[in-house]
């Protein structure tokens, strides 16, 4: 599957659509997907199952949350800005498989 990630033209970030993105963590329940927008806007829609890490306190708390720096990882935000950044951030911190999910306006599936 790893055929359908794109990378962008921008060094070090790959892109998955959401289509994409719904098979693999319907298939690979080892997926980690980071919402890294601030609590009120997690708290009023989200992806099932993703976890909140702002962006602005990624850098201090990815390494806990996950310490695993070959996990795969799915990262969104409301349009896609904030999800790139981060991705940037954790690709510069040693993380291989990390992937920008975009925004949750494109997000055409369930939310809670």
């Amino acid at each position: 599957m790893l055929n359908l990630f794109k990378k962008s033209s921008n060094s070090m970030v790959n892109n998955i659509t959401p289509g994409e993105a719904k098979k693999e963590l319907d298939r690979d329940k080892n997926i980690v997907l980071i919402d890294v927008r601030n609590e009120r806007e997690y708290n009023q829609k989200h992806i099932p199952n993703s976890t909140l890490i702002p962006l602005n306190i990624l850098a201090g708390q990815i390494e806990t949350e996950v310490p695993d720096k070959n996990k795969k990882i799915f990262v969104y935000c409301l349009s896609g800005g904030k999800s790139n950044s981060a991705v940037r951030k954790l690709v510069d911190m040693g993380y291989k498989n990390v992937y920008n999910l975009g925004g949750i306006i494109s997000w055409p599936y369930e939310t809670e």
